[in-house]
């Protein structure tokens, strides 16, 4: 039942500074728990039809004369956010306030019916991701077209729950959208077992992303990133790519058979960035023609240098998934969009990019092409599938210190933070130090979920991030339990306390070499004293072996794909 005029009264307006009240509270203010009123409080303060309702931010003890004059025992301070109107008839909660509180107006204490009114979002993409701290019986919404069409960030310290909010948040996602995709880096392959399966898992055994693949800026960080190399041999790769992309794609190369000129070889722009095949033994042979051509022993030298730093790289077994058919050619570019992207998706809508297990050395340049790739996806179908990148550890790849981190994979995810949903291409940060992230990138995030933090960096960030009249919650943060959050933004109906619902058991996001359950084959033959196995995967022949188990260059995998 709404409150109405003959409720109890917990105090009156005492002072109205901007979007603050202070109100001066009586003795019932301080009654049993439903009723105490303290920081986190929703409160209303009836003005006419209207409740105007707030939340208390300030709760102290006061002496000055109207307090004592009108038996106010306490001051509390309440930031106005919003009203019920037509309170008596049709009551509808809005954001804003039309009119604002007067001097003496009433204060009363917020029922569950009122709760519900102001919470409850009525449209079909609304998820229910948990309860409000205020009222266990209150379900806690978002709305997902709002939360996705304008990015989101999941922030808190190690160990607060915010993998398991994120499992949740995807998983009633993907129910509420059908037609999304998602892609999550897993930066420490904890996820794999939150999605059933609708989700497929992507590592360096069971999955083939071709080096032509990679632009210009991520093909120099693979080939010189652990040393760096002289301008003269960057120069050099990029005048001979080209070249070797144009021979490729002017002879179809045929066993046994002379090279087959392709008709349309002249319409074919080539670049160093443009992604179009191209050999590895092609590129070295342009650079070895070129050198036989030299007199000068110092240029030779050069050009025998670059070979070299290609021939190590391209053979190196870690690097297996990029340069494994580095000769064989073969344009494959839609079958591997398909794979990552899920299209189709085949009942499996998701893929889970496990980064734990590719070479540490790579990881940034993987992660470029991906997100690179992602967008243009976007941008080359005019948005036809709407495509959600979630980024773990997102300080990682997009940090405040701009000589930190890979530069491509900053600019790559900070245009889809600013362009990307005009394609349908949308971010999730997830990061436990926000004050290390880009600000541009994370003020582009228009729904954050605030989780436990300590940290006066990070709440200095949030609070210019957070533009809304409730930012002093952020206060509350480093009081949070485990599981619980402060919801803020586009997606949510007011900035909300809600304690995340529970995942059962086996949804848990779990690490896998923590957990023992990835390599159990390993550890058998280690069980036997054997160590053959461990120095097969060190030297890279299981690498090999299995990765040619498992090739998606030669078909595109369907269903699930356990890593």
């Amino acid at each position: 039942m709404m409150v109405d005029a003959a409720g109890t009264a917990l105090g009156s307006v005492i002072a109205v500074r901007g979007s603050r009240a202070s109100i001066g509270l009586l003795a019932a203010a301080q009654g049993d728990r439903a009723t105490r009123v303290t920081v986190g409080k929703f409160l209303g303060i009836q003005a006419g039809t209207s409740l105007i309702i707030g939340v208390v931010t300030d709760v102290s003890l006061r002496t000055e004369p109207v307090s004592r004059d009108e038996n106010f025992i306490t001051v509390a301070v309440l930031d106005v956010i919003g009203e019920i109107q037509n309170l008596a008839v049709s009551p509808r909660f809005f954001r804003g306030v039309t009119d604002y509180p007067a001097i003496g107006d009433r204060v009363v204490g917020i029922g569950a019916d009122e709760l519900r009114l102001i919470f409850n979002i009525a449209r079909p993409t609304v998820i229910e991701i948990g309860h409000l701290q205020q009222d266990s019986s209150i379900p806690a919404f978002v709305d997902v077209n709002e939360m996705l069409s304008k990015h989101f960030a999941v922030l808190g310290t190690t160990g607060v729950g915010k993998s398991s909010g994120v499992a949740l948040i995807l998983n009633q996602a993907l129910a509420a959208r059908p037609d999304l995709r998602i892609l999550v880096l897993d930066v420490h392959n904890e996820y794999r077992h939150c999605f059933g399966d609708k989700a497929q898992a992507l590592s360096p055994r069971n999955m083939k992303l071709p080096f032509w693949l990679f632009n210009f800026e991520e093909i120099v960080d693979i080939f010189f990133g652990a040393r760096p190399g002289l301008e003269e041999e960057v120069d050099l790769l990029a005048e001979i790519i080209p070249q070797a992309k144009a021979a490729y794609t002017k002879l179809t190369a045929s066993p046994g058979r002379l090279a087959i000129k392709r008709p349309d070889a002249a319409d074919v722009r080539y670049t160093v960035d443009i992604p179009l095949p191209y050999r590895i033994a092609d590129l070295i042979a342009l650079l070895d023609a070129r050198m036989g051509k030299l007199e000068n022993r110092s240029s030779r030298m050069l050009y025998q240098k670059l070979i070299t730093r290609i021939e190590t790289v391209s053979s190196d077994p870690r690097y297996a998934f990029i340069f494994e058919r580095a000769n064989v050619g073969g344009d494959t570019m839609a079958e591997i969009l398909g794979t990552i992207f899920r299209q189709p998706h085949n009942g499996v809508p998701m893929t889970i990019f496990q980064l734990a297990g590719f070479p540490s050395e790579v990881v940034d340049a993987v992660v470029s092409v991906v997100a690179r790739m992602a967008f243009d996806l976007g941008l080359w179908s005019d948005g036809a599938s709407p495509l959600l990148l979630v980024c773990e550890e997102a300080h990682r790849y997009m940090s405040c210190d701009d000589s930190v981190g890979f530069g491509p994979t900053r600019r790559a995810i900070s245009r889809i933070a600013k362009e990307g949903r005009k394609y349908g291409v949308h971010l999730g940060l997830i990061s436990q130090r926000p004050a290390e992230l880009d600000p541009t990138i994370l003020s582009q995030c228009n729904t954050l979920f605030a989780m436990r933090m300590t940290n006066d960096r990070d709440h200095a960030l949030l609070r210019s991030a957070v533009a809304d009249t409730a930012v002093d919650f952020l206060n509350f943060l480093p009081s949070l339990g485990t599981g619980e959050v402060f919801a803020f933004g586009e997606g949510v109906a007011l900035p909300t306390r809600l304690r995340f619902k529970e995942l059962p058991a086996q949804m848990l996001p779990r690490n896998e070499a923590v957990s023992g359950e990835a390599g159990d084959d390993l550890r058998a033959d280690l069980g036997h004293g054997a160590l053959a196995a461990v120095v097969d995967r060190w030297r890279g022949v299981s690498a090999r072996s299995g990765a040619a188990q498992s090739d998606i260059l030669s078909a595109p995998m369907s269903g699930t794909a356990q890593g």
